[in-house]
């Protein structure tokens, strides 16, 4: 130690002892930053994560975040350690390993005394780095038009990938959202489904109308749901349906559109066959308002405006009024 980290230290020790603290706890490390990042992890996923969707989360961190972090203490994970942990996966898998990068990040913002500090800087200190990932296409959609034509062959089809999937085009929601509802977001009487925060991309809590179409799917949902299981779509294990089961039901019937490809399909239906002004159908989506100022002043999420929308879109894609040009004339205030 130098005479200057000397004088520095002494300086230090008497600060704190005119605070009233003890000096000798300055030389000390910080019992919470001491924990494993496997102990955390868990705490937080109790915490912080619907048990909904605490399964399958809990599942990346096993499989991708676990094997060389687990052990570590969170005092020693920084951007070097995320890194070298998503390599292995983060060409090949980038979706996922975005969301492990994600789940990563959470926790040491939950376990750490500065957390808040690491959120702003530590997702852009591991994305520098690693390698580019492969840039991403477009989800094959299907042509909305298409779409009252595959309704009643998901009918016909039955299952539970089935009705989910009806669920999903119905409700122009991600596959994840559906996938992970449980009852306690469902309000019969309001005809309504609320999606909390912590399973929405936005981490925005959504409001969603259900059209009386929606509606009958989730009244199918509730005749066969199972008394080991909150989902509205349960695997037959009780547990959140995968994504290739939704995609399976498209397979099976020789479509090639994407599952994702469907919000894509709602949006260019809104645009060409309503005259309700784009914000509504992006609100629908739950997309983000791209422009800070006008995010900062918009203070609506137009739920009567959608709740229209959404009963017009049922409608078209269960095949009652295929082919006719859908007149919302309400405008934006």
């Amino acid at each position: 130690m130098t005479l200057a980290e000397a004088r520095e230290k002494a300086r230090a020790y008497k600060r704190e002892l005119l605070a009233g603290g003890d000096p000798l706890a300055l030389g000390k490390p910080d019992q919470k930053l001491m924990r494993l990042f496997r102990d955390v992890a868990i705490e937080f996923l109790e915490a912080k994560v619907s048990e909904a969707s605490r399964v399958r989360t809990k599942g990346r961190l096993v499989k991708h975040a676990f094997p060389k972090l687990g052990k570590l203490q969170i005092q020693s994970i920084d951007a070097d350690v995320i890194a070298d942990c998503l390599r292995p996966i983060w060409q090949s898998k980038p979706e996922t390993a975005r969301k492990v990068r994600n789940l990563i990040i959470r926790t040491l913002r939950f376990g750490r005394p500065d957390g808040a500090l690491l959120e702003g800087t530590l997702a852009k200190a591991v994305t520098d780095r690693l390698p580019a990932q492969p840039r991403k296409g477009n989800f094959a959609a299907m042509d909305y038009n298409e779409v009252p034509l595959l309704m009643p062959k998901l009918v016909a089809k039955g299952g539970m990938g089935a009705l989910a999937l009806r669920a999903t085009i119905l409700t122009a929601a991600r596959s994840g959202e559906v996938r992970g509802a449980s009852w306690g977001e469902i309000d019969h009487d309001l005809a309504l489904w609320t999606i909390p925060a912590d399973r929405m991309k936005m981490r925005h809590p959504h409001r969603v109308p259900l059209s009386q179409v929606a509606v009958e799917v989730f009244r199918e949902a509730a005749n066969v749901r199972r008394a080991d299981s909150d989902l509205v779509f349960p695997s037959r294990t009780g547990n959140s349906l995968s994504d290739m089961t939704l995609t399976k039901a498209l397979r099976d019937l020789g479509e090639s559109a994407t599952v994702h490809g469907f919000r894509s399909s709602f949006r260019d239906w809104a645009a060409e066959k309503t005259s309700l002004p784009g914000e509504i159908a992006e609100a629908a989506l739950a997309h983000a308002v791209p422009n800070a100022v006008e995010a900062a002043y918009r203070r609506t999420d137009f739920f009567d405006k959608r709740r229209d929308l959404m009963e017009a879109w049922g409608r078209f894609a269960a095949g009652g009024e295929s082919g006719k040009v859908f007149q919302l004339t309400a405008q934006v205030p």
